[in-house]
């Protein structure tokens, strides 16, 4: 599997006004750090149906699944995993 924690990383740190400097931790909360507000869920949510060919419910959108790198990963693998 690709390093999904790497490239969310590197996403978020091109993609949004981040500290390079500034650890991205995988249990890190976006939502309790103030990492991204909706809109940038939205995209964050996009880049990854499209970077790791999985594609994300309208009821899947909830922070267990996108609310940290390893929650991020975690929901990658199954959606991964149950794919036929």
């Amino acid at each position: 599997m690709e390093d999904v924690i790497g490239e969310v990383r590197a996403f978020l740190r091109d993609n949004f006004m981040l500290d390079a400097a500034a650890p991205i931790e995988p249990r890190m909360s976006f939502i309790e750090n103030h990492v991204l507000d909706s809109t940038g869920f939205i995209e964050l949510i996009g880049f990854i149906e499209e970077r790791f060919g999985v594609s994300v419910a309208d009821e899947e959108m909830v922070p267990e699944n996108f609310d940290s790198l390893g929650n991020i990963e975690g929901y990658v693998a199954r959606k991964r995993s149950a794919a036929p």
